[in-house]
């Protein structure tokens, strides 16, 4: 579910990247409500699968715009399409990251907040109730971070 956000966040960037040129700037006209929704539902069908092909992109950029593109166009769509699929598949699994568990152990390690983010529910109460076992078991969990042997519940930090 966050994949398929995080798609439709970027597909809409693409589109301002696109539509927003120092060419056009002066002369920018609003987007019609009907077009919107055109772009929206285009938007929808592309990112349900997870996935955008470098076609369905210039597709929609093609929409958004009104007109044909232009090889800028063109090239920024299949730069902006590739670092697209990487980033998605990077970031969109919701992992967590690193050096976020980290400060949070080491600021609020007492009161079990790291584990809380890392997804040890019961952990993060019992931390919470101890005190973090005086502070104990917050600075072994601090270097347990940075060693890396204290990994998201849900996978690796990204």
């Amino acid at each position: 579910m966050k994949k398929i956000k995080l798609l439709r966040l970027c597909l809409l960037f693409a589109i301002a990247l696109i539509n927003i040129t120092p060419t056009n700037a002066a002369t920018l006209q609003p987007i019609s409500a009907e077009k919107r929704a055109q772009i929206n539902a285009a938007i929808e069908k592309a990112s349900a699968d997870g996935k955008v092909t470098y076609e369905e992109l210039k597709t929609i950029a093609t929409e958004a715009k009104g007109k044909k593109l232009t090889l800028r166009d063109k090239l920024t769509l299949r730069v902006f399409g590739k670092r697209l699929s990487k980033m998605v598949a990077q970031y969109g699994d919701g992992s967590k990251s690193k050096m976020t568990a980290m400060f949070l152990c080491l600021f609020l390690g007492s009161f079990g907040v790291h584990r809380f983010y890392l997804g040890y529910t019961w952990q993060g109460i019992v931390q919470a109730v101890t005190l973090g076992g005086l502070g104990i078991w917050a600075t072994i969990d601090l270097f347990r971070i940075i060693f890396g042997s204290l990994q998201p519940k849900d996978g690796e930090y990204y």
